[in-house]
């Protein structure tokens, strides 16, 4: 999938090209005007406070002094007004200054001016004086940006008075696309919520803000013509039984897309297709090459049953739903995703190899090539350009699309000798943890200097940062966004500068991310990670808690209830004696920081027993290494690699267990995880045998299962061989029928699959 990190390379290199946020303008008018891009600006580097850093920053003498008596002036024009309404507002929010709109300009004033010499469509200039704030641009875009780099100047906090050291800024961005996309699909993010971030973004100009609103685990656009898209489509049932999901009607589509406007941000939508379907399809089956029922899938990867590319009727849909896309998205652009599409249903459909007949198309991949130009020409007749992932390209592409490029340098490249315009996201994937993506390493990805970029500079838009959600959720997206997306920001806007001093100006961030309630995470490090181990000496089980902060706290519960700030914490180690559902909440300034982790602790007649294995665990999937992890007494999450699971690839193997004494057995229990796209699957069977010697073996109880290789949802098989009669016994074996290989029309057909096995628990 596009958060699969092995597949990306992590040094594409851009040179930049200038574009302006509600469009892409043409070369001519993207030229720089203050000088080239990579020009260093003119300032004492460790004097400017802001973030993105501006090209020139020049102190002058005195101070401007700001408080109630100040007049806000602003041109005619009614954007121009709008944001100096939003300056007073934001002054009043942040300071509890108000600052009246009226005055002349012989007073005291902070002064909005259109100045046809400040050159470019984002380009801005500020003057400070005693006597006034002078902030200047040729279009109201690079006006807005000029007040936000105003507030910056501002100490955080209320004050009746502030003084603002006199200084002259000038300022432009290196690249016109600085985007940020958000997956709502995997996990819902409330219209609050959005808001919150759409102000963040626009205070760190970030222009561009992407919806990913569709995908395999939920649609989450209203579609009028189509109700059971969010009737049916927007929920799905989790493995606990409870229905998730969530979807935005079109009035709140429109109020988020003005509130970002206001703040100089063009929202994008992302409407996937033909893959990535699955919600559309269980609402609609008959879209469809199978034409049979299916359900919202309540695990991630990537699923065959995909639009029907044979069928009018997919056409038909996708046309009328986009015909109400674009009444509610006035940017020019709408991304159809179109990556990870599967052809197997294609294949096997009538519909789609006739299809393939008439249009003479020799493959599948021509047939993609097909059905994307084909939903590009219909955007282009309603004046939107069509964005797609880079697998747009395979099977051939038109040279207007623009590609969004995830999977490195070699379809970067082949987008732009092709003629396309590029996005390019592969290095700025904020869903990977920041012990592996810092804070330092993003800020320093430097993607501005490779020679076959050089070559297409102008088709190089920019750059965006993704975050998918799968394992994110609203309590927890803060402290993936944050400070990285401050990087990105200053990455985009301003190129790589000197790391300490951009760490003083991030530090110089925290006092307003903390008054706006932001959950930002640590720089450098996860945010906090556990082990649980089974002391068997102690008869204890000990929680070892590595946080990201000296000052974040782990609340806990241990009758399966979720922490809050009133529940008992602790801040290194845990010890807990008592077996139960122990839930664990990282909380900060009394917010929880990320969703509550949960182990189930058990007893059992195994637990601190010896395990042996006929065969080695697989090496990155044994469990805790140093520890008995079968015979443990905690039960794995839901994380194939979260260290709890321990997995085989090679075959047959039996895990004996010494109980130590004879003792009297009646089942043993294991859950397997089926995960088939991770090429994880369920054994064929098991056979359950005990002994008195470890030597001499009874066969006891047998189990066959019957797998369906073809189910992608991620699924536990809890399997029990209860004996017929209680035996008496030391030791007990149990027998691990592997799938073997994976089965024809699997990606990874013919090659070993994998096993992964939880606790054996022993009554």
């Amino acid at each position: 999938m596009r958060n699969r990190l092995a597949t990306m390379l992590l040094s594409l290199l851009l040179v930049p090209a200038w574009v302006g946020a509600q469009s892409l303008p043409s070369p001519a008018q993207a030229a720089p005007a203050q000088g080239d891009a990579r020009e260093p600006a003119v300032q004492e580097a460790t004097s400017a406070p802001l973030i993105p850093r501006p090209r020139r920053w020049q102190p002058g003498e005195g101070s401007f002094v700001l408080d109630s008596g100040v007049a806000v002036l602003a041109p005619r024009d009614a954007r121009s007004r709008e944001i100096a309404d939003f300056l007073r507002q934001a002054l009043a929010d942040d300071h509890g200054l108000w600052l009246s709109a009226a005055g002349t300009r012989g007073e005291r004033a902070i002064e909005l001016r259109l100045d046809a010499a400040v050159t470019g469509a984002e380009a801005y200039r500020i003057e400070i004086t005693p006597q006034r704030a002078l902030l200047s641009a040729a279009q109201p875009r690079g006006l807005f940006w000029a007040v936000q780099s105003l507030r910056q100047l501002l100490p955080a906090g209320r004050a009746d008075r502030i003084e603002l050291p006199a200084v002259r800024i000038d300022d432009a961005p290196r690249y016109g696309y600085r985007g940020h996309m958000l997956d709502v699909s995997r996990h819902f993010m409330s219209v609050d919520f959005i808001k919150k971030q759409l102000d963040l973004l626009s205070y760190y100009k970030i222009n561009t803000f992407r919806w990913h609103l569709t995908d395999d685990q939920g649609w989450r656009i209203q579609i009028r013509r189509y109700p059971k898209l969010t009737q049916v489509g927007a929920w799905r049932s989790e493995d606990d039984g409870r229905r998730y999901g969530g979807y935005y009607n079109q009035a709140q589509i429109r109020e988020v897309v003005e509130y970002a406007r206001l703040r100089n941000i063009m929202v994008i939508p992302e409407i996937e297709m033909p893959g990535h379907a699955s919600a559309a399809l269980a609402a609609y089956p008959e879209l469809s090459c199978r034409k049979q029922p299916i359900e919202v899938p309540n695990s991630w990867g990537v699923f065959k049953d995909v639009y029907c590319a044979g069928d009018e009727s997919t056409f038909e849909f996708l046309y009328n739903v986009l015909d109400e896309v674009v009444e509610l998205f006035p940017a020019p652009y709408v991304h159809i995703g179109g990556d990870e599409a599967p052809k197997d249903r294609w294949q096997e459909s009538a519909s789609s190899q006739q299809r393939m007949r008439a249009e003479g198309l020799k493959s599948e991949d021509q047939l993609q090539a097909w059905f994307v130009r084909r939903i590009q020409r219909y955007l282009a007749g309603k004046g939107k350009t069509l964005i797609g992932w880079d697998e747009i390209l395979d099977g051939g592409l038109g040279k207007d699309a623009i590609v969004e490029v995830w999977r490195g340098d070699e379809p970067a490249q082949r987008a732009l000798r092709n003629g396309n315009r590029i996005v390019v996201a592969s290095p700025f994937y904020l869903d990977r943890a920041s012990s592996d993506l810092s804070l330092e390493a993003l800020y320093r990805t430097d993607f501005a200097a490779a020679p076959v970029f050089a070559r297409h500079a102008k088709q190089v838009l920019g750059a965006e940062a993704p975050l998918w959600t799968e394992r994110v959720t609203p309590r927890n997206a803060e402290a993936m966004l944050y400070p990285r997306l401050l990087a990105f920001a200053e990455n985009t806007w301003s190129g790589i500068g000197e790391y300490p001093d951009f760490q003083r100006r991030v530090a110089l961030q925290y006092p307003r991310l903390d008054a706006w309630q932001v959950n930002y995470g640590p720089e450098s490090a996860d945010l906090v990670s556990y082990r649980v181990q089974r002391d068997p000496e102690q008869r204890l089980w000990r929680v070892q808690a590595q946080r990201g902060f000296a000052d974040l706290r782990i609340h806990y519960t241990s009758d399966g209830r979720e922490p809050d700030a009133s529940s008992p914490w602790f801040e290194d180690a845990l010890e807990v004696r008592k077996p139960g559902l122990l839930k664990l909440t990282p909380i900060r300034h009394g917010r929880a920081y990320a969703p509550s982790r949960g182990y189930a602790l058990v007893k059992h007649l195994g637990l601190d027993r010896a395990v042996t294995y006929s065969q080695p665990a697989h090496p990155r999937y044994r469990g805790n290494a140093d520890t008995a992890t079968l015979s443990d007494g905690v039960l794995a999450g839901d994380d194939h690699a979260d260290g709890r699971w321990t997995a085989w690839n090679s075959g047959d193997v039996d895990a004996t267990v010494d109980l130590g004494k004879a003792a009297k057995l009646r089942a043993v229990s294991a859950r397997f995880l089926q995960q088939t796209n991770s090429w994880i699957l369920p054994p064929r069977g098991l056979q359950l045998s005990t002994s008195d010697d470890g030597e001499h073996w009874t066969p006891q109880a047998e189990l066959i299962l019957d797998v369906d290789a073809a189910d992608l949802s991620q699924r536990y098989h809890n399997l029990r061989l209860a004996l017929p009669e209680p035996v008496r016994a030391r030791y007990l074996r149990l027998h691990i029928q592997t799938y073997g290989a994976l089965p024809e029309g699997h990606a990874g057909a013919g090659s070993p699959s994998f096993y992964f096995v939880d606790e054996m628990v022993i009554e």
